[in-house]
């Protein structure tokens, strides 16, 4: 699996020597650098069937302070590398129109697919970092470069939530590092180096919210909807698909994995709430009410789909605020079917629609009837909406039902709660769906005419295989979930058992 990282950063370095003034080569070798990525990673989930933790690389790499490049994979790992493949290749597939400096936007995709899939395979805490850090300064260039709406300011917000939250989980990782005895930085060491308590305590808030600003925990979420309504296509899907779960896996594998003690009770309790825990768990259960109602009230497509990726992330938040083996296996689950289902969501709006329609407002979007002059999208958004809605079948329900089944043996207000925003959820997805795509809005004269002397471009061969990538892969892990739960549980039984490995 190491090799995804080795070919992902050669991928971005030849992207960028390759001519500008020949993009269908540039997209061609992109094309063919992810599938090897996605290639590596299928052989590599494969291989781990039945396995434990794997250890690739482990080579000493700073020996004054211990730092160990040291790349190792788990069933956890080893899930998110697979959604990683899954989303590069979607990505690129969905970048097939970008004419503008083709080779440097694909330069920039692959650095930033490199970090992200170094930060999954990092055994190591500062090469962990290392990745972290390299997988946030590609995003601002392709936000800032090929985004569309206020794409410098939610290129700047991305980059400054990023960069705090990375200050954050820095001071902490320095912390422990310190406090374990600066011997060794690799998170099995760590993880038994047998940390204070009264350290943990404080500690673990700081590195678990550096985290989960990038995971989109509210009220720390609002450059999430803003980034991805400035980002290009893939970026879009980049962001919701992967990036945002590197701040849910930092929360799990560095949060949780280094510092379980501090989610210990306080030993005081204040209109019940006497944990971290609990503080986490209903930031989360907010997020996931509170992104579900403020799509429903809005006015732009794209934003819809934002703020849908706020309230599906809170699901993953709590799932590992439950600390029980189901609530634990639904939060990675969680991640992967969030990271496909608003990969094909941001793909549809994004490229599909937008780029035909050159509007995201509902009511440009209402009288040109897309069902009819674009039905495949219309299609296509049906069967990703009602898998973001969590229909039996696909793998949103699995994920979302061990979530609510974790948080009901921990705190059964917790579900009750978090199932406004579910029935909210269903809300904006069918006013999406009939705002954009089934509207029995009348076009006025002018509009029938422009409609009538304007056909849209049809469907690409690119955007039919991305669709039906993504749509494969949320149906078969919602058809027979083992595929991934039997990777998951054991990691996440260890991890419960014994802290970060």
């Amino acid at each position: 699996m190491a090799w995804a990282i080795y070919i992902s950063f050669a991928g971005a370095l030849i992207s960028a020597l390759l001519p500008a003034a020949r993009p269908i080569f540039v997209r061609w070798w992109a094309l063919a650098v992810a599938v090897a990525g996605l290639a590596i990673a299928v052989a590599g989930f494969a291989a781990g069937m039945g396995q434990g933790r794997q250890v690739f690389v482990d080579v000493l790499w700073v020996p004054s302070i211990g730092i160990h490049f040291l790349l190792a994979a788990d069933g956890i790992s080893r899930v998110l590398v697979l959604l990683t493949g899954i989303a590069s290749v979607a990505g690129v597939l969905f970048s097939w129109n970008v004419d503008l400096r083709t080779n440097q936007f694909f330069a920039f995709y692959f650095a930033l697919i490199g970090g992200v899939y170094g930060v999954f395979l990092s055994g190591d805490l500062f090469l962990l970092f290392v990745f972290y850090e390299i997988a946030i300064v590609p995003k601002y260039f392709l936000i800032s470069i090929w985004g569309s709406t206020r794409r410098e300011y939610g290129a700047m917000k991305l980059a400054l939530y990023s960069f705090v939250g990375s200050a954050m989980v820095l001071i902490g990782l320095l912390a422990a590092y310190t406090m374990a005895g600066s011997h060794s930085t690799t998170l099995g060491d760590l993880a038994r180096a047998g940390l204070p308590v009264s350290f943990q305590m404080w500690c673990f808030p700081l590195v678990f919210v550096g985290f989960a600003i990038l995971a989109g925990m509210w009220p720390f979420h609002t450059w999430a909807p803003t980034g991805h309504v400035a980002a290009p296509t893939a970026a879009s899907m980049l962001l919701a698909g992967v990036v945002m779960k590197l701040g849910a896996y930092g929360c799990l594998r560095l949060g949780i994995g280094l510092f379980p003690h501090g989610l210990d009770p306080w030993g005081f309790s204040f209109i019940g709430i006497g944990s971290w825990r609990d503080v986490f768990a209903w930031l989360a259960v907010i997020g996931i009410v509170y992104g579900a109602l403020v799509a429903l009230a809005q006015t732009d497509f794209k934003f819809v789909i934002g703020y849908s990726s706020v309230s599906h992330m809170g699901f993953v938040l709590l799932g590992l605020m439950t600390l029980n083996q189901i609530g634990l296996d639904g939060a990675v689950l969680q991640m992967f079917s969030h990271g496909v289902i608003a990969g094909l969501l941001f793909a549809i709006v994004g490229r599909i629609v937008y780029d035909r329609t050159h509007t995201r407002q509902f009511a440009e979007l209402e009288p040109m009837h897309l069902s009819r002059r674009l039905p495949f999208a219309a299609w296509a958004f049906v069967f990703a909406g009602v898998a973001s809605m969590g229909l039996p079948g696909f793998s949103g329900f699995v994920a979302e039902l061990q979530v609510l089944v974790g948080a009901w043996q921990a705190n059964p207000w917790w579900t009750i709660v978090s199932g406004i925003g579910i029935i909210v959820g269903v809300a904006y997805i069918w006013r999406a769906l009939q705002k954009a795509f089934f509207s029995d809005a009348l076009p006025t004269p002018h509009e029938l005419e422009a409609e009538q002397a304007h056909k849209f471009a049809p469907i690409t061969w690119p955007e039919y295989a991305g669709v039906a990538l993504l749509g494969v892969s949320t149906l078969v892990v919602g058809l027979y979930p083992r595929i991934l739960l039997d990777q998951i549980e054991p990691a996440v039984k260890a991890l419960l058992a014994g802290g970060a490995q």
